[in-house]
């Protein structure tokens, strides 16, 4: 399994739950293929170490993240760093962190509807926002708006 893990990360999904609970197994799959992490064990999915790896693999790997590392604000930085995207599966409590989210709406101005509030009025934000996708316009409040 380790070599076919090695070759192919995604080949954890039909691994036995012992392996996908071997964290030697889920750290090579997942530093072949981060969405590997879906078919890690639940403890697995909190080991910053093998969540780490996964997100420099795929972003979007967060998703199968620990609520606890989902909340992680540095594997979470190093997730919209790559996508943007990845805020939507990080913790609402970075919604409202201005570095996390003006890191996101650099990549994907749309983003910004995940921004908290504050933060959608905040005036460098919704600009760097609005920069990258016009569209986003939208999700500003509506001082930033006008």
């Amino acid at each position: 399994v380790l070599t076919a893990v090695r070759s192919r990360g995604v080949a954890l999904l039909w691994a036995e739950e012992g392996l996908q609970a071997d964290a030697e197994v889920v750290l090579e799959a997942v530093q072949q293929n981060g969405w590997a992490l879906q078919s890690a064990s639940e403890p697995l999915r909190a080991n910053r170490q093998i969540v780490t790896e996964a997100v420099k693999q795929c972003d979007r790997a967060l998703h199968y993240a620990s609520d606890s590392l989902k909340a992680d604000r540095g594997i979470v930085l190093m997730a919209v760093k790559q996508d943007g995207a990845a805020l939507l599966y990080a913790d609402a409590t970075l919604h409202a962190d201005y570095e996390v989210v003006l890191e996101a709406v650099q990549r994907r101005g749309h983003m910004l509807r995940c921004a908290s509030q504050r933060l959608r009025g905040n005036k460098e934000v919704v600009l760097k926002a609005v920069c990258n996708d016009g569209r986003s316009l939208q999700y500003a409040s509506l001082e930033c708006r006008s």
